[in-house]
């Protein structure tokens, strides 16, 4: 080994070369204060579909950001090719901050978290009245979510043709929550389609619902020129319909101002990534009620101050026995 005395130079130290002959590495990253703006309209097997000034443009993830996966509705920065002609290849190098996040796990017992869809402002939860029979725990869990990552709550209950509505409503009156109430003949004819629209105008939109009940079919009648291929079939063992949509997709609302993201049909929405504490802020009638509750409590305990603050006057019993129970869904598995 050779051994260098206490008056080396630059001569006596040996140096390996760069075979890769690539940069050195270096923690300093480049800001790219000239990036493009975009918004992630699908992601397939790692390229992301981006809407770049009203073009669609082919995108990878930039390596420098490392783990951080961009989503459906991301806000993201982009260099390289922006032309979106056939074989180019753009560069996400920044997702921007989100305003909201939409995350579901795959069970109540799964610590990865996953999130579906980024910056909505609103989750509509589209449901059969029949054919398949509607979950009403399922319903919940998607509440949760939406209350959860600060959006904005719309139910959609379809094949009203096949039974009433009436039922399911009473269910989730005291949440306050804007409904829409359609039936096959209504999706055929475009009626149902106008009513759902007024609630989606001037916003992006999340669509989310188990497979079956017809959540593709509205997607299709509110974006016509994006036709997603439907099944209108269930399944004759399990009484559950097939899946149709196998990767969110953002679409342009037709005659209006907003989003439509069409979502993969769940079979169930796991919550073990939601914080109680979240929850009670979709609730401003009885968030004031918990400055007395002790801490960490999950307001379904002997101590909690919300049974004073109901008894008081300062809220319906009724929202208060809502909101124990759309907490208890992170207690009891979809379906139960």
């Amino acid at each position: 080994m050779r051994r260098y005395g206490k008056h080396t130079d630059e001569d006596d130290i040996r140096s390996r070369p760069n075979r890769k002959g690539n940069r050195p590495r270096t923690n300093i990253r480049p800001k790219h204060e000239d990036a493009a703006e975009g918004m992630v309209l699908t992601v397939d097997r790692g390229r992301l579909t981006c809407l770049v000034d009203d073009r669609p443009v082919l995108a990878m993830k930039a390596r420098e950001l490392g783990r951080k996966a961009a989503v459906v509705g991301d806000r993201v920065a982009l260099v390289g090719d922006l032309s979106g002609t056939k074989d180019t290849l753009a560069r996400i190098v920044r997702i921007e901050e989100r305003t909201s996040v939409l995350r579901r796990t795959a069970d109540d017992d799964d610590p990865y978290e996953r999130v579906v869809v980024a910056n909505a402002d609103q989750l509509a939860v589209v449901t059969a009245l029949a054919d398949p029979e509607p979950r009403p725990r399922l319903i919940d869990r998607c509440l949760v979510a939406a209350y959860d990552g600060g959006l904005e709550p719309l139910l959609v209950l379809t094949k009203s043709d096949l039974a009433p509505p009436d039922k399911l409503l009473e269910l989730y009156g005291d949440l306050d929550i804007p409904y829409v109430v359609t039936s096959r003949e209504e999706l055929e004819s475009g009626g149902a389609a106008d009513r759902v629209r007024a609630h989606l105008t001037g916003k992006s939109t999340a669509f989310v619902g188990h497979s079956g009940v017809g959540k593709t079919t509205l997607v299709n009648a509110l974006v016509p020129e994006e036709r997603r291929r439907t099944t209108g079939l269930v399944n004759a063992v399990t009484g559950r319909g097939r899946h149709t949509t196998t990767s969110a997709l953002a679409l342009p609302l037709a005659g209006a101002d907003g989003w439509v993201i069409d979502t993969p049909g769940v079979r169930s929405f796991g919550l073990a990534h939601i914080d109680p504490s979240r929850v009670i802020n979709a609730f401003p009638d009885l968030e004031p009620g918990t400055a007395g509750c002790p801490r960490a409590c999950s307001h379904d305990e002997p101590d909690c101050a919300l049974d004073a603050w109901v008894a008081e006057g300062h809220a319906d019993p009724a929202r208060l026995y809502s909101l124990r129970r759309l907490l208890a869904t992170r207690e009891r598995r979809e379906g139960d």
